[in-house]
């Protein structure tokens, strides 16, 4: 057993956990860990998709029970149908348009030049969508209409550059919409489950050569890890979205963007081959 390269996998999981929730981008975050670590090739690559299914479950754990009851009204309750309509609707464009583009964007933008623009291009994004006025429309998640989890799809599509944060373009596009801070993190909560469980079994399907046995002790700790710190993560940001707003991490991805230009411009850290 690599010691080395499970504590490396505990890392990585930790990072996951705590960034996959928040609108600070996980694979931007991935990235750099992975540079910084040395654990950036191909069977690392796959690591990274796959211990998203860790963060998800501590989704699926938090809302054991509403996922119980749309599953049990499915057949019969209407507010169950068009919840699960809902998903499938804003589940599509990032699908659709991962299969068609996602080889050339990994080819071309998964690079810390990438993640450092849209880092600071998001932030300020955040402080746009904070300082206008905001006007609800829909206080709960199950007030989401189908257009609007279109919409919400189509913004969710973005975070296909990495940098650009899934869960920040889905809350952030939410708060544009109309949807509360509650609402339209919860979406994209749910949304995660769909997508990233897709993600996880299509890049498992077809990378599945990489796969071995010796890899085990890896996965279990990365999984564990990204399980354990999304688990905490998830908990304290609906406490936080309670009584603040985004701006701090508007403040966070602007500051942590420009740190990562710099460190690389003037050649202090190697962040790889952009």
């Amino acid at each position: 057993m690599d010691i080395a390269l499970i504590v490396k996998a505990f890392i990585m999981g930790i990072v996951e956990g705590l960034t996959e929730f928040l609108p600070v981008s996980s694979t931007g975050h991935l990235i750099l860990a992975g540079e910084l670590l040395n654990f950036n090739n191909e069977r690392a690559k796959l690591f990274d998709i796959v211990i998203q299914s860790g963060a998800i479950l501590a989704v699926v754990w938090e809302y054991r029970a509403k996922i119980a009851s749309v599953l049990g009204g499915l057949a019969t309750k209407p507010d169950a149908q068009r919840f699960v309509l809902n998903l499938v609707i804003a589940f599509l464009p990032l699908a659709l348009l991962g299969l068609a583009f996602g080889k050339v964007i990994k080819a071309h933008l998964f690079n810390a030049g990438t993640v450092a623009t849209t880092f600071v291009l998001g932030g300020i994004f955040i402080l746009w969508a904070e300082k206008r006025r905001h006007r609800v429309r829909c206080h709960e998640v199950d007030d989401v209409r189908p257009k609007d989890a279109l919409l919400l799809g189509l913004c969710q599509a973005l975070a296909l550059v990495p940098g650009t944060s899934r869960s920040g373009a889905t809350i952030i596009g939410g708060l544009f919409l109309g949807l509360s801070r509650r609402a339209a993190t919860e979406f994209s909560f749910f949304l995660a489950m769909p997508t990233l469980i897709m993600a996880t079994l299509y890049q498992l399907y077809k990378e599945r050569h990489l796969l071995v046995l010796d890899d085990i002790g890896m996965w279990a700790a990365g999984f564990l890890a990204a399980f354990a710190s999304a688990f905490l993560c998830v908990r304290w940001l609906l406490r936080y979205i309670s009584n603040h707003d985004f701006t701090p991490f508007a403040i966070y991805r602007i500051a942590f963007g420009l740190l990562i230009a710099v460190t690389g411009y003037f050649n202090l850290i190697t962040w790889g081959p952009d």
